[in-house]
């Protein structure tokens, strides 16, 4: 850790204060989120629907508004949109801690989502920017601060959440209202640097040229499985650990054990991997790695369905726990290879131009991907019960692991990945 740090003092100040938001932002984000149904369906007794209305429009209005707050970004400065995102969190967070009603719970989770679509895009942008050459090693420090942040979250919330929901909501308030507070005096005002050149063109003709950015487009689908693959951290090796264990200690814990493998794995390995990674890889290289290391995640889930499922005693907890633990390490160490060079890849795609714009376009596309994802993960999940085929749900992963590897292999054995010459970029339409 202390070479981890070594590592962030080594780039200017804004680049330190960006990676010290993201963890401060995760920490807020998930010492409340992971409590706010139990909270719904609970104290407040709405129904399963609302329940799930009001965190999806949390998710819908992140995902798709990702393009704008990215595109406003570009416009307006990359400094007002993450003070934008931090008070409009504030706000949302206060609010879910002191409301009641349906309309307003709505709105709040919105809010939140809303939140998140300004400030994601231009936090990415300012990073990238302001690291230089040095993008790839600085999204690596910024994966950990973002995974100590996810960690320490919801430990934070459970003690909170035990006193009382409403009191998580204020501290969660709390800390991005002083996050909001730090980044108006400390974060230095960064603009795009094409800001000043393309102030007359219309948002509509920018879209229309990162449409015609194909090697983007083919990118951003390529790797709508990495995401996928790596949401089933958070479903089906859960999912999977309580068919096993059940709902009890045995199962919360061998649940535990997953977050746990994820996340200090990032923290303690995500530096030292993308040093080696750098050092012998082309980008495209490494991506592929990356994917197929998570496309390999579900192998062990795939092999114990072969073994019959022990009544009990040390068998059962090591048929519960370490396989999916293992998978949950296998989907760290590929996401762990890849996302450095995804995010720079973003860039050098983007030709430098419109970044924020690209981050959020990006975004948007992956998070319908997520979405799709999930139900089709969910269905395979409810047919492997009914029908009593464990393995499907795994096998069907594993093959969108190496789909999206196979696709990531031929985008860069084609040279699809590499930084476009400057007379080749897509020229923007006019309106």
């Amino acid at each position: 850790m202390k070479g981890t740090l070594t590592q962030v003092r080594s780039y200017e100040r804004s680049v330190q204060l960006l990676m010290v938001n993201q963890f401060t932002i995760n920490l807020g984000f998930y010492m409340l989120m992971p409590y706010l149904a139990a909270h719904l369906a609970g104290p407040l007794g709405l129904a399963g629907w609302l329940v799930g209305l009001i965190l999806g429009v949390r998710n819908f209005s992140q995902q798709g508004m990702f393009l704008v707050g990215g595109t406003l970004a570009d416009r307006l400065g990359y400094k007002p949109m993450i003070i934008a995102g931090l008070v409009l969190r504030t706000v949302g967070f206060a609010t879910l801690g002191l409301v009641e009603s349906v309309p307003a719970l709505l709105a709040a989770s919105a809010a939140t989502g809303l939140a998140g679509a300004l400030f994601n895009p231009a936090t990415r942008a300012y990073l990238a920017a302001d690291a230089g050459e040095r993008r790839v090693e600085a999204f690596a420090l910024f994966n950990v601060f973002y995974q100590a942040g996810i960690l320490l979250g919801p430990l934070v919330g459970m003690v909170l959440t035990g006193v009382d929901f409403s009191v998580t909501c204020l501290v969660a308030a709390g800390i991005f209202a002083v996050l909001s507070v730090i980044q108006i005096r400390a974060l230095p005002a960064r603009r795009a640097e094409e800001t000043k050149e393309k102030a007359g063109e219309g948002v509509l003709s920018q879209w229309r040229g990162i449409l015609a950015n194909r090697p983007f487009l083919l990118f951003s689908v390529a790797m709508i499985g990495s995401y996928v693959m790596s949401f089933q951290v958070y479903l089906a090796l859960p999912l999977e650990v309580r068919r096993l264990g059940g709902e009890g200690t045995f199962g919360t814990a061998a649940v535990a054990i997953l977050f746990a493998v994820s996340g200090l794995s990032t923290i303690l390995f995500q530096t030292k991997v993308t040093a080696w990674c750098k050092a012998r890889m082309e980008p495209g290289q490494a991506l592929t790695w990356g994917l197929l290391t998570m496309g390999t995640a579900f192998l062990p889930l795939l092999a114990v369905t072969a073994v019959p499922v022990p009544g009990g005693g040390i068998g059962l907890w090591l048929l519960t726990a370490v396989p999916p633990a293992s998978s949950a390490l296998l989907l760290s160490v590929g996401t762990m290879i890849a996302y450095p060079f995804e995010m720079d890849t973003i860039v050098r795609l983007s030709g430098n131009r419109l970044v924020a714009t690209h981050y959020g376009f990006y975004n948007t596309i992956c998070g319908i991907g997520i979405t799709v994802g999930n139900l089709l993960t969910g269905a395979a999940l409810d047919a492997a019960r009914k029908a009593g085929l464990s393995a499907l749900p795994w096998l069907a992963l594993t093959s969108l692991g190496l789909a999206c590897t196979a696709a990531l292999y031929g985008l860069h054995r084609t040279g699809r990945l590499a930084a476009p010459p400057a007379e080749a970029r897509p020229e923007p339409l006019t309106v």
